[in-house]
């Protein structure tokens, strides 16, 4: 008897030191930078290199692509928790060639930026990355597209609640970040634990622009059910797109055909 109880106050004590590690660390498991991407000439041809002022004082990287004309559509690039924008560079090439002006950018903490990545630093992110578009680039409000990969559909979901653009494509979106841990870690208190919180679901509901949600069937990271759940809540959903056995990171989700159609599809509407 006394064995079994040592055994359950030595289990009790584990269970709260690795509790206590998660809630230090739970930033460091969030966001995960990784590399540099060098200049913008090398890896996406047209590009240049620019500068993003926050409203905190932080200067961030990014790549501009020009459109293939003053009018064109722009399409802001909100990336995922993981990489680089260096990684995205392919699907700027293909809107580029589409004609469409592409902004990628990182986040602070990000490719060798400034600063630490949270919830209320990725908000201001954004916005400086719309207010270059528009400043700066001479981007008109009506032909802004945001879009979105995993994370980056919270960040540019929140924005779009204080500033709508044209369209919203959502990549792979989750419903709020406690959902998504709870799938992964469900001995763990995940909502408790959370300081970031990115309510996807909740916030879609106020967004009332033409939206497009992307997913794959066989993400193993987001649950396909919490994108279409995403889906099912937006105020305004032109199309759902469900791509047959993809995997969260699969290239034809960073890239392919059924993203490039998605963003294309909202630019002509523009038209």
């Amino acid at each position: 008897m006394r064995a079994g109880l040592r055994a359950a106050g030595i289990l009790i004590v584990l269970f709260a030191v690795l509790v206590g590690l998660l809630w230090t660390l739970q930033r460091q498991l969030i966001y995960l930078p990784g590399g540099v991407p060098g200049r913008a000439a090398t890896a996406l041809p047209g590009a240049e290199d620019v500068v993003l002022r926050t409203e905190d004082g932080l200067q961030l990287a990014g790549w501009y692509l020009p459109g293939a004309s003053r009018n064109a559509p722009a399409v802001v690039v909100a990336n995922g928790n993981g990489g680089h924008r260096g990684m995205r560079a392919p699907l700027a090439r293909r809107l580029g060639e589409a004609g469409l002006a592409v902004l990628l950018f990182d986040y602070r903490g990000y490719a060798g930026n400034p600063g630490s990545p949270s919830e209320s630093g990725l908000a201001l992110d954004v916005r400086a990355a719309r207010a270059f578009l528009l400043e700066q680039a001479g981007v008109p409000p009506d032909r802004l597209i945001y879009f979105g990969e995993s994370l980056g559909c919270a960040v540019v979901t929140e924005l779009a609640t204080q500033h709508p653009p044209a369209g919203l494509v959502l990549r792979s979106p989750f419903t709020d970040l406690a959902a998504v841990g709870s799938e992964h870690y469900p001995f763990l208190p995940v909502r408790a634990l959370l300081r970031d919180r990115y309510r996807v679901a909740d916030q879609i509901t106020e967004v009332r622009v033409p939206t497009t949600v992307v997913y794959g069937s066989g993400d193993s990271i987001v649950p396909p059910a919490q994108s279409r759940t995403v889906a099912a809540a937006a105020a305004q959903l032109i199309r759902l797109v469900e791509v047959p056995g993809a995997d969260h990171n699969d290239p034809v989700l960073l890239d392919g055909d059924p993203v490039v159609r998605a963003v294309l599809e909202l630019a002509d509407r523009l038209a």
